[in-house]
């Protein structure tokens, strides 16, 4: 958040209440409840028309700059910060979800790899036998990262799209740390740029390229985002959704629901700025919403207690969907350490491994 020189008034860059307080057109509706009795208002829906689905755009082709390599190099340098600090507080090894915990034998049939040949199985029964293996695979995952105009929101020191940007940054470094393949894909309407999950070395700076470039704007469109991320991966992994969640939640729950229709574990990061969730503000003030919300100017005291009902009904619709679909959801402050988020997928992780092996 930022304040802009006022006449008399605090003129404060805010986001807009969309999913919380769902405006019927215009900011009229807030108005108007704002000088009703007891200074409280109605929550509404707003209906958004989904775009047409746009062709997936490659990420945008820059010239070597000494200062966009600074700040990739940073962002890697704070990934690698958090996640090996993280680490060594764990005092165990980071190889949480690597496939290398044997299962059972079978017998070798022509096309197996001879190298998994048991020779002890084979010294005291004369047949050739392979040993299996929890998974022959690493796990995919896919970093799902929301760059809308709301994502740029911010009270104190880091707006949400940053503080997503550092929570991908790092759990890329940790997947790729262990070998496992990650890709990203980043959205507003449409998507915009998408990487395919690779384990190579060089995936880390490709990513962390592509998010440098980004710069919050347009509105949302989960639904049509997700749809096409399901369509495009035939291969079973893990999706991690890194968003504000200011959309309409019909057609969130209905993408979400389809990615667990076709076997993907989702994980949803749910990011909000302390004020989006205090709504601490005091005087006379202008708000200037996003995404195209209108402005508003007025006394945010009489408006604070019928907010926060609103926000605690959103979250609460949010996880009991979550919940229904399987779904690993956690709502952050951008205040929070990044390390509370490496460890929630961490703890997934070992939740799934634990659950395969039951």
């Amino acid at each position: 958040m930022k304040e802009r020189p006022g006449n008399g008034a605090r003129q404060l860059i805010f986001q807009p209440v969309r999913a919380s307080v769902r405006f019927s057109g215009d900011l009229d509706t807030l108005i108007e409840s704002s000088q009703s009795p007891g200074g409280q208002f109605k929550s509404s829906y707003l209906t958004i028309p989904s775009p047409a689905p746009a062709d997936i755009v490659p990420p945008p082709k820059t010239q070597p700059d000494p200062v966009f390599s600074s700040r990739v190099s940073q962002l890697e340098l704070k990934a690698r910060h958090i996640v090996e600090g993280y680490l060594m507080g764990l005092h165990r090894s980071p190889y949480f979800g690597q496939s290398v915990e044997f299962v059972q034998h079978r017998e070798y049939v022509a096309g197996d790899d001879p190298r998994r040949i048991d020779w002890k199985m084979w010294s005291k029964t004369d047949k050739f036998y392979i040993k299996q293996y929890e998974e022959d695979t690493n796990l995919r995952t896919t970093l799902v990262v929301d760059a809308s105009e709301s994502m740029q929101f911010k009270s104190g020191d880091i707006s949400k799209f940053d503080y997503g940007c550092t929570i991908a940054a790092s759990l890329a470094y940790l997947l790729l740390k262990q070998q496992d393949a990650v890709g990203l894909t980043v959205f507003d309407e449409a998507i915009r740029s998408q990487l395919p999950p690779r384990t190579q070395r060089s995936q880390l700076h490709a990513l962390l390229s592509m998010l440098d470039v980004q710069k919050p704007a347009q509105k949302s469109d989960l639904y049509g985002v997700l749809r096409k991320i399901a369509d495009a991966q035939s291969q079973k992994g893990i999706i991690v959704l890194i968003s504000d969640l200011f959309t309409p939640r019909d057609s969130l729950f209905k993408g979400l629901k389809l990615l667990r229709h076709r076997g993907h574990e989702v994980l949803v990061f749910h990011i909000l700025d302390d004020e989006e969730l205090d709504f601490n503000y005091a005087g006379t003030t202008k708000f200037e919403g996003l995404e195209a919300a209108g402005d508003l100017l007025c006394d945010p005291r009489s408006l604070r207690d019928g907010y926060l009902e609103a926000m605690r009904v959103f979250l609460e619709d949010l996880r009991k969907e979550c919940a229904k679909q399987v779904i690993d959801f956690q709502t952050i402050r951008t205040s929070e350490s990044v390390d509370a988020v490496l460890r929630h997928y961490i703890n997934h992780r070992l939740g799934m491994r634990t659950s395969a092996r039951s």
